[in-house]
């Protein structure tokens, strides 16, 4: 059974989340940790994506229906990829809620979403191919592993990743 979440738009005065998940294991996979300055860029895009055009992308807390507690993120933003326009999708979930089905549920979730805002363009995730956990979140949320690719991220950095598509159901 998946755990309830709701998604809620980042707004201002989320920056703790961004600080809680700046920690070396919760980025291990994404170039490790940022510095005071780049996380504050990222919560000044982040609260930008929420205030502008949903086809521009979205961040959003995941947060858990039963409690209220806020459990992490997750968010889509557009991209070329193999010459087709699509979202890509990611997501950070808190240590403490992790290993009870929140990933899943924020990334079907997220889906969902862009699946109602535009049901013809997919979501891909790239989760490092050494990353279990983000590759079982992608299998169990109904992504289709399309094979390894190198992918650049953070910016100049070029790693191996797996690429995983899922298509929007209709709304």
């Amino acid at each position: 059974m998946d755990t309830h979440v709701r998604l809620e738009p980042w707004g201002e005065d989320d920056f703790w989340l961004l600080e809680r998940k700046n920690t070396p294991e919760m980025t291990a996979h994404l170039g490790g940790p940022e510095t005071a300055e780049k996380l504050a860029s990222r919560q000044r895009r982040y609260a930008a994506m929420s205030a502008g055009a949903p086809e521009a992308g979205r961040m959003f807390k995941v947060v858990l229906v039963e409690t209220g507690e806020t459990a992490g993120s997750v968010g889509y933003w557009p991209r070329v990829w193999d010459g087709e326009d699509v979202y890509e999708t990611g997501w950070g979930v808190l240590p403490e809620f992790q290993g009870r089905g929140v990933a899943v549920a924020a990334a079907r979730a997220v889906v969902a979403h862009v699946g109602a805002l535009d049901a013809a363009r997919a979501v891909h995730a790239f989760p490092s191919v050494d990353h279990a956990a983000s590759n079982a979140v992608c299998r169990a949320a109904g992504f289709r592993l399309l094979g390894t690719t190198d992918f650049e991220y953070p910016p100049g950095h070029w790693h191996p990743t797996h690429n995983w598509r899922s298509t929007p159901p209709p709304p």
